[in-house]
């Protein structure tokens, strides 16, 4: 069925689609009475304001934006970011707004959906998440005007505001707790080095495993895949000194790391601790359920939520840095067996 028109209105009204007009924009020039026959008619069609039309009245969208470059296939897969939306949506329902998400293939593409959806009047504004060093998506917000909240550290949201936590305390803990368990051979299977938030989990694991005497400690980056997970961990597990513990930046990995030391007929804690990023419900239906360095996902999506409705509505705000995930031990980690 063809979208509802003002020319459809102002035929059935017996009006001029200038009458219509200034009728929905509640603008002088129309009796109160075409007004609310008017109002009824476009109710009745089911008509909706054109974004295009919007952009050129200035007035709000109502919808804010959110690209992500990640597969859609991995997406469907990806507990963080469910929650992580789950937790937007919970916020902008409140105040009437939708959320627009488009998956992108690059940075670049991802650059070319806010040049479109900020020159047709689209969202109001977007989130920015999996922030990089140098990123040019920054720059691109900072010159369009369009506001922006980066989900991400502040060291590289230029003057973007930021929503992020401290995951560099999160892994000292969990580096701590490892030691003290006796492990001393602690592994990393890491998520994609140029993101920031991999890169500042990485030093923090390679200095609080110096710090702790702890020499023999291996970082190996993947893309936070299954299939990546298990590929890393079967390297670790079959090296001649393979590590006593691994520690994994996100749960899908983990659990398909606590799969591979199964296959490998390895005990499940007692000859190798394991550690998921983000506790999601599936870090806790595995057998054993996993200690997890676990957060409010839903929480975080909504402080971002929160901080760009009041950027669009002309409010200046400051980042905000949420708590640090925090480690929950379980069934997963045990002492050394060395």
């Amino acid at each position: 069925m063809k979208r509802p028109t003002i020319a459809d209105i102002a035929r059935r009204a017996g009006v001029s689609k200038v009458a219509v007009s200034y009728a929905l924009n509640g603008r002088a020039g129309v009796s109160e009475a075409t007004r609310a026959n008017i109002m009824a008619i476009a109710a009745e069609i089911g008509w909706r304001p054109n974004s295009a039309a919007r952009a050129l009245n200035g007035a709000r969208a109502h919808t804010v934006g959110l690209a992500l470059c990640r597969p859609a296939r991995i997406l469907g897969m990806e507990p963080f970011f469910m929650e992580l939306i789950s937790g937007i949506e919970a916020e902008l329902s409140v105040r009437s707004y939708a959320l627009m998400l488009q998956i992108v293939s690059d940075h670049d593409q991802e650059i070319s959906v806010y040049r479109r959806w900020w020159g047709e009047g689209r969202v109001d504004g977007a989130f920015v998440v999996d922030l990089h060093f140098d990123d040019l998506r920054v720059a691109e917000l900072e010159s369009l005007g369009m506001p922006a909240v980066v989900i991400g550290h502040p060291s590289q949201a230029g003057s973007l505001a930021s929503v992020w936590s401290d995951d560099s305390a999160a892994v000292r803990e969990t580096i701590e707790y490892l030691a003290a368990l006796g492990h001393r051979r602690i592994a990393r299977i890491a998520g994609l080095p140029r993101l920031v938030h991999t890169a500042l989990r990485d030093r923090a694991f390679t200095d609080s495993c110096e710090r702790l005497g702890l020499t023999g400690h291996a970082v190996v980056h993947t893309d936070y895949t299954g299939d990546e997970g298990a590929r890393a961990t079967r390297r670790l597990l079959s090296s001649p000194d393979r590590p006593t513990a691994i520690v994994y930046d996100n749960d899908i990995s983990a659990v398909a790391g606590l799969s591979v030391a199964q296959e490998m007929r390895l005990d499940v804690p007692r000859d190798l601790s394991i550690v998921a990023w983000d506790d999601s419900p599936l870090s806790q239906v595995v057998h054993p359920p996993l200690t997890a360095l676990s957060r409010d996902i839903p929480a975080y999506g909504a402080h971002a939520a929160r901080r760009l409705l009041d950027l669009v509505s002309g409010e200046r705000i400051a980042s905000f840095e949420d708590q640090a995930a925090r480690l929950t031990p379980r069934g997963s980690t045990a002492p050394s067996p060395a």
